[in-house]
């Protein structure tokens, strides 16, 4: 499949969850203990399912009172997309001008949006206890981390890869960090940039792109690249 392929696959149908109400604590508890169990570090990375996601937020600390705007996600066994989710996060207040400017949101979709457990909720059904993936995914983390705690009183669990993984071992002297520039290098068209599901669809095809180049390599399984990365630290 080619890469303009892979984005038309990008468009396709569409999770839409809940619609909210009471949050299903008897799945909460059943998704951690899949997460203790589910082995995928020995899978091959072309046969591995991943959900490809990012967030918008109001900021970059949840700690200091930084909110999730909006959640966009793709669902991936290697070239082939299988579905994806979006919603926005019912928020009450103004959005930060420079935040509103650059995601395109407005204060009118965020207070009809539902409210942010129902839609953590959607999205860990969405996402089961497959290992999640997101471009420099430090930011993602902190704020999943947080709501997980606070919406739910429990940790967050999966596994989470981070796309610099990847790239750092597949090409070392890579300088790009931006993912727009990561895509440019790898041409793949940006489109939707700032977007929470148009940059997830961009990182799935980063991720694609450099599941292939790291096959190329010899390496083809989680655990190969764990241990190639604890070398080049």
């Amino acid at each position: 499949m080619g890469f303009n392929d892979f984005m038309k696959n990008l468009s396709g149908n569409r999770f839409t969850g809940l619609q909210g109400g009471r949050h299903d604590m008897a799945f909460m508890r059943s998704l951690q203990r899949d997460l203790k169990t589910k082995q995928t570090t020995s899978i091959p990375l072309n046969e591995l399912q991943v959900i490809v996601f990012d967030l918008e937020t109001t900021g970059f600390h949840p700690d200091k009172g930084d909110q999730i705007l909006s959640i966009g996600a793709v669902k991936v066994t290697g070239r082939h997309v299988e579905d994806e989710y979006y919603s926005p996060v019912r928020f009450t207040d103004e959005i930060p001008p420079l935040v509103k400017d650059l995601t395109g949101l407005d204060e009118s979709e965020l207070m009809s949006a539902p409210e942010p457990a129902d839609v953590l909720e959607q999205f860990f059904k969405f996402s089961g206890a497959s290992p999640l993936v997101a471009h420099h995914a430090s930011h993602e983390k902190a704020f999943m981390t947080h709501a997980s705690r606070k919406y739910f009183r429990t940790p967050f669990s999966h596994r989470l890869i981070d796309t610099s993984f990847m790239y750092r071992i597949a090409e070392p002297d890579n300088p790009h960090v931006r993912l727009e520039d990561c895509c440019e290098h790898n041409q793949i068209a940006v489109t939707g940039r700032h977007h929470a599901l148009g940059d997830a669809r961009l990182t799935a095809a980063l991720w694609a792109v450099y599941v292939e180049k790291l096959q190329k390599m010899g390496i083809t399984t989680l655990s190969q690249v764990y241990e190639r990365l604890a070398t080049i630290r």
